[in-house]
């Protein structure tokens, strides 16, 4: 299948979940996760229209982000180690993986010395897999508290990864509880702004997550292949 075959299947049953859930299409963002193929793949994914852009590992998305900057969204979608937030704070426009204060502190302090604010989704670990990085929904009210104390970080929503399964179905209650978690924090009014964002949904269980909620998905084989690449 061709990038934009892939994309018109995807929309196709974005448009699909969006018709049983009630919700409109807009209101969800799709991030073409481009870790697995090649800046020219990378490169013709935006032309085809897939301008949001999530990547894991600067190293390999330094040779893309030269490429496309300011013709694509860049999304870091991996988990962050607080000595690598100076390659992505200020070159990333968005994180989803905020999910301790450490890395709330380096990103604050990055961000201080660039001058700029860093919208951030808080990694939550709804499965409560060992395997997965993230607060656990207990957590989430704390940290959120905490995070007061770092004005260059902007809160926007949470994210979470749902467990891999053969029947995509078995991931709604994962989605759920995160949309509920989400709900549950805006009514605290903790923040200045009402977390207003939910990342979750990948290849796999797309639409279970959007009937749940998502408004970004994190798209990769089945909207952009995977490719043989080198890594950096």
């Amino acid at each position: 299948m061709t990038l934009q075959s892939r994309l018109r299947d995807v929309e196709n049953r974005l448009e699909q979940a969006c018709q049983r859930s009630g919700r409109q299409r807009d209101n969800i963002q799709i991030i073409a996760v481009t870790k697995y193929v090649s800046v020219n793949t990378a490169e013709a994914a935006v032309n085809a229209g897939m301008t949001h852009i999530g990547e894991n590992r600067w190293p390999n998305a330094k040779a893309k982000w030269e490429k496309l900057k300011g013709q694509a969204v860049f999304h870091y979608i991996g988990s962050l180690q607080t000595n690598k937030v100076k390659d992505v704070v200020g070159k990333f426009d968005y994180i989803h993986s905020l999910d301790r204060l450490s890395l709330a502190e380096a990103i604050h302090n990055r961000a201080q010395l660039l001058d700029i604010q860093v919208a951030c989704f808080l990694q939550v670990n709804v499965s409560g897999e060992q395997s997965k990085q993230g607060l656990s929904p207990e957590q989430a009210e704390v940290f959120i508290r905490q995070l007061q104390a770092y004005d260059r970080i902007r809160p926007i929503g949470l994210m979470t990864m749902a467990p891999f399964e053969s029947r995509p179905e078995d991931t709604r209650p994962i989605f759920r509880k995160l949309r509920e978690l989400r709900d549950e924090l805006n009514k605290l009014e903790i923040l200045g702004e009402p977390l207003t964002e939910l990342s979750m949904g990948m290849s796999n269980d797309f639409e279970v997550a959007v009937e749940e909620g998502a408004t970004h998905v994190r798209l990769g084989t089945v909207l952009v292949g995977k490719e043989e690449i080198e890594e950096g």
